[in-house]
């Protein structure tokens, strides 16, 4: 049976971060409210941490991410609760490493994140099939940012170039 709607996320704080300050209770589409969760949060780090230490704050979330995620997927006893959305989270925050600043830009990897998270191209349904809890729950995701990251620097490269 899949949890959509943990009460343990109010009640229990590696619960609430897992499942995104609660926006993966979200009856529908709660990886997409998960994302948008993200965005505030991206923006904050852009605004005031240099691509460096936004990468470092990065590397901190997901290697914290690894350990909430698995520990809320044990204990709702799922290997993948759609309530967990810090999965989500860190991956686009990984997508928008180094964009540039302005709505076009997080609109643009809001949508192809979204894509690549929900249709799991090769290698990011293989990723998240074989790599056991926390690391499988939020490895896929950084596989979709990856993807968007791509994407969003090959645009700028050709919008202008190597300056």
């Amino acid at each position: 049976m899949k949890t959509t709607f943990p009460e343990s996320v109010w009640k229990n704080p590696i619960h609430f971060l897992a499942c995104g300050f609660g926006a993966g209770t979200a009856k529908f589409m709660p990886g997409t409210c998960g994302t948008i969760v993200a965005i505030p949060l991206y923006i904050a780090m852009q605004a005031v941490l240099s691509p460096l230490y936004y990468m470092l704050v990065l590397i901190a979330a997901i290697l914290f991410g690894f350990w909430i995620c698995n520990v809320t997927a044990k204990d709702l006893g799922e290997s993948d609760p759609p309530a967990i959305v810090w999965d989500e989270i860190v991956g686009f925050l990984l997508a928008m490493w180094a964009a540039p600043n302005g709505w076009q830009w997080i609109a643009a990897g809001f949508i192809l994140f979204r894509v690549f998270d929900i249709l799991k191209p090769w290698p990011i349904k293989w990723i998240q099939e074989k790599l056991p809890g926390g690391y499988g729950i939020v490895a896929d995701d950084l596989m979709a940012g990856i993807y968007t990251w791509v994407i969003i620097q090959l645009v700028v490269w050709l919008l202008f170039g190597l300056d």
